[in-house]
């Protein structure tokens, strides 16, 4: 295996009490409050000493199964801001949906963000999944996938429009001829689009970092077309080394495609490791996690997830055959496609693949030693499988300080990891150009303010 130049990025997925559903019924993770700032705190403390590019939070915009169930969240931007200041490296990525903010709002919260932080922010664009998440907003039903993503591409663009508004450097404080800001620097931007349209220009300055980093998920057609044209990192799930690489491969060409430098962008598969000193103690650890879903719950939670009634089926019997659930969805369809594929490859039962999807949601699952995790890790980045990880820490806060103390320095003493900070920003983190201010589009009217 020849080795590959730089270094893996990773960033530290938190979520609840732990990535597997169950954890905050977990001993050591059930004292553990999602809601409360000091926990917060405490893990972005832990990655940061860790030297994590980043710590990245999910958002959803409904509740579902509250009373059994881990459910609810904080907004991300909101927490971030606060856990901005209690760190001072580490970059901070939120979630937030295209489908339910109004563009200028957001491109506010998020330059807003890399303010307070620095230069640190990014955002996770997703364009939401559920019917219940469009009801919370006044809406029947959800709209269609491949239109979801069409907007989301309007509504970006019109977010950095909006980010460009300001010049660089177009605070002055000119105390004594009254100049507050250098004159012509702020501009109305006028953006009409198929959906979306603002005057400008943004109420906030230029962000630290021009834009925050654009972060993408998704693994459909219109998520990898979106990535191409939108993402700088791209968070993707895959089951397999030889997935990621197809995956990675058909990516680069859409970039070129697009006219984009392949270095331009980070594709960050997630993986959910449970690890101990021994494998033996790593397997214990996984199986004390499964041992808290019952088989009729993880034959509900198939059935929830792919949409199809599956209570006629014994719970430890096979998938059975079923129509193109992926083309139906107007959900996640790369993640349907890719349980229903998991479940067929390895042969498991209804049950297996509720764990599964309980455990990781449809990322790596990992059980071993931390040699072995990183021997995976450097084997997929050598083999341009990705360009480091989203880290999934299984029950938190006690996964991922089991994580920084014993994988970090194994990848740190090959060489894959860094062993300090080397600039201030998530852009340098991460190895990504700042972007020039636009000077808009031919077709987008640019009119100075004077100001």
């Amino acid at each position: 295996m020849s080795k590959r130049e730089g270094k893996l990025s990773l960033g530290a997925f938190i979520y609840y009490s732990g990535h597997h559903s169950e954890s905050w019924r977990h001993p050591s993770g059930s004292g553990h409050n999602p809601f409360d700032i000091d926990y917060f705190i405490e893990v972005a403390k832990t990655a940061e000493r860790g030297k994590f590019d980043m710590m990245f939070l999910a958002d959803y915009l409904h509740v579902s199964g509250a009373e059994q169930t881990a459910s609810g969240m904080l907004d991300p931007v909101t927490l971030l801001s606060a856990i901005a200041v209690h760190t001072k490296k580490l970059g901070l990525t939120a979630t937030s949906s295209t489908t339910y903010n109004e563009p200028f709002h957001l491109a506010r919260r998020y330059a807003t963000l890399d303010h307070i932080s620095h230069g640190r922010a990014a955002w996770n664009i997703v364009t939401s999944q559920h019917d219940t998440e469009a009801q919370n907003f006044g809406k029947e039903k959800h709209p269609e996938h491949g239109l979801r993503y069409k907007m989301a591409e309007e509504y970006v663009d019109l977010a950095r429009n909006l980010w460009d508004s300001w010049d660089d450097n177009a605070l002055i404080n000119d105390k004594e001829n009254r100049k507050f800001i250098k004159p012509g620097s702020v501009k109305e931007i006028n953006y009409k689009g198929e959906w979306y349209a603002s005057r400008g220009p943004l109420n906030v300055p230029r962000p630290p970092q021009g834009y925050p980093v654009l972060v993408v998920a998704g693994g459909s057609e219109a998520g990898i077309a979106f990535a191409a044209k939108t993402g700088e990192v791209v968070f993707t799930a895959s089951q397999s080394l030889e997935n990621s690489k197809a995956f990675y491969k058909k990516l680069q060409a859409k970039l070129a495609e697009e006219n984009r430098d392949p270095r331009s962008i980070k594709i960050m598969p997630g993986i959910s490791p449970i690890i101990a000193e021994t494998e033996e103690a790593a397997w214990a650890k996984y199986e004390e996690l499964n041992q808290l879903i019952s088989d009729d719950e993880a034959l509900k939670t198939v059935s929830a997830f792919l949409g199809i009634d599956l209570s006629d089926y014994p719970a430890t019997g096979p998938l059975p055959e079923l129509p193109d659930l992926a083309a139906q969805s107007n959900a996640m369809k790369s993640r349907i496609q890719l349980f229903i594929d998991s479940a067929r490859e390895a042969n498991l039962s209804i049950a297996q693949l509720g764990r599964k999807m309980h455990g990781a949601r449809g990322h790596l699952e990992f059980i071993g030693t931390p040699a072995q995790l990183a021997d995976l890790l450097e084997l997929w980045f050598n083999e341009y499988a990705c360009d480091g990880f989203n880290i999934m820490p299984p029950v938190l806060p006690d996964h991922l300080t089991t994580f920084v103390d014993l994988v970090i320095p194994e990848l740190q003493k090959r060489g894959l990891f860094r062993k300090e900070y080397e600039g201030d920003t998530l852009r340098e983190h991460l190895g990504l150009v700042r972007p020039e201010r636009n000077h808009f589009k031919k077709n987008k009217e640019q009119v100075s303010l004077q100001i």
